[in-house]
This record gives structure tokens, C-alpha cells and sequence, in this order.
């Protein structure tokens, strides 16, 4: 075969792949089953349901937390709450709690919802972390449940600060440094393509935790929800 026509033939596979990949972009949005504002609010009524939260004139009233313990109640309102909303099909049903290190930050997380185009989760830590965002091909939507998130884009000079009831809002292809000060819990929801994301997941573990028992059961819970809601047209 002669590099010209070797060369044509590279060229065809890459237009077609660039095409599927366009055509299956455009569809994504169809599989959607969470919507970024209605997490918002569920996220506010379960803090204010549970007395870490008010709203006077439309001004978020964060009420000071003793223990990041005390958010408990509002992920069990959170979860409660999403299985009268959303089919129970597409949740998990139990609470697998597993460590996660992307980006420089360490915390903890469990998944509510992992799909090809979304995933909803509940991550944070008691101790305080820092570290890059990563650049995705979702958008990421981080509910503050307890505690503050601090972020900054590259020639920023001042920091973003995220409280109790706020949502750090992360459109696709941009990145920030991030700061969980002192201590954070939020409900993170990403709506994009995911599996892309997963390299970022995983480095820090192959590069430097070599936690690889961790690692066992991030690729066993993300790819069991994965595959299963693939198997029930869930993309």
C-alpha cells in the first residue's frame, strides 16, 4: 500500500470518527435525566429543611454547622428526595463511600448516578484540600452543603468563594486551582461526556497514592453504574 493512499485512508477514518463524534454530541442532551437548577434547589431545601440554611430578600443566610455530621440529614433528604423524582433504575442503592485523589485534592465520595453523559455525587472532605479542577468535557455544577470552597482562574487576583446553599458553576473546558478551606461537603453534578473525565480520576492514584484498592472499587462502582444504565437505554 502506498503512503498516499495510506494517508487517504487515515484522513477518511479521522472525518468519520469526527463526524460520529458530532453527531453523537448533538444527541446527548436527549439523555439527560437531572437538571442543574432543580438540583439547586433541592440542595437549599434540604439545608433549609434541616436548619443550615436561610433565604431573607433572595440573600443566601448560611447557618453556622458544628460538625460536618450534620450534614447527614441533608444527604439522606437529597437521596429521598431524588428517588421520588427520578427513576429508581438510574440511582444507586446503597452507599458505597470510597476515597478519591485527582488533581492534588484528596477527599471522599459515593455515587449517586453515573451514566456515559452524567454523574451525581456526593464529595468532600472534613479536613480541608486543594488542587487543579481539571479540564473536562462536561459541565460541572458543585453544591455547597457544609462548610466553603475557594477557587481562582489564572490571572485572577482575588478568590471565588462558594457558601453553604451556593452552586461553583464549571463550564466545560475550563479550569480553576480550588480550595475545600478547612473543610467541605457538596452534591456534585457533571453533565457532559464522562469517560473522558475518568483519566483525570485515576492519575493520581497510578502516579502517586498507588492506593490500588481504592482504585479496584472506583473502576467497580463507576463501571457497574455505568454499563447498567447503558443496558437500560440510559446513556
Amino acid at each position: 500500500m502506498s503512503k498516499q493512499r495510506l494517508f487517504l485512508m487515515m484522513s477518511f477514518l479521522v472525518i468519520c470518527l469526527a463526524v460520529i463524534i458530532g453527531v453523537l454530541d448533538s444527541m446527548k442532551t436527549r439523555f439527560y435525566i437531572f437538571d442543574p437548577k432543580q438540583l439547586h434547589t433541592l440542595a437549599q431545601q434540604a439545608l433549609m429543611a434541616n436548619g443550615h440554611l436561610n433565604i431573607t430578600d433572595g440573600k443566601l443566610i448560611p447557618i453556622a454547622q458544628q460538625s460536618p455530621n450534620t450534614i447527614r440529614p441533608v444527604i439522606d433528604y437529597i437521596i429521598a428526595d431524588l428517588q421520588k423524582t427520578i427513576d429508581k433504575r438510574y440511582l444507586t442503592d446503597k452507599k458505597e463511600w470510597i476515597f478519591n485523589n485527582a488533581g492534588g485534592a484528596m477527599g471522599a465520595m459515593f455515587i449517586i448516578h453515573a451514566s456515559f453523559t452524567e454523574y451525581l455525587i456526593i464529595f468532600g472532605t472534613p479536613l480541608g484540600t486543594e488542587g487543579h479542577t481539571g479540564l473536562h468535557t462536561a459541565d460541572d455544577y458543585f453544591h455547597i452543603l457544609y462548610g466553603e470552597q475557594w477557587a481562582f482562574s489564572a490571572g485572577s487576583l482575588d478568590k471565588e468563594i462558594y457558601q453553604v446553599g451556593s452552586v461553583h458553576y464549571l463550564p466545560k473546558g475550563t479550569s480553576k486551582q480550588f480550595k475545600m478551606h478547612r473543610g467541605c461537603w457538596a452534591l456534585e453534578y457533571a453533565r457532559g461526556w464522562i469517560p473522558p473525565m475518568m483519566p483525570f480520576g485515576f492519575a493520581d492514584t497510578l502516579t502517586s497514592t498507588l492506593d490500588f484498592i481504592t482504585f479496584y472499587h472506583t473502576i467497580r462502582i463507576s463501571g457497574r453504574e455505568m454499563i447498567r444504565n447503558l443496558l437500560q437505554g440510559k446513556i
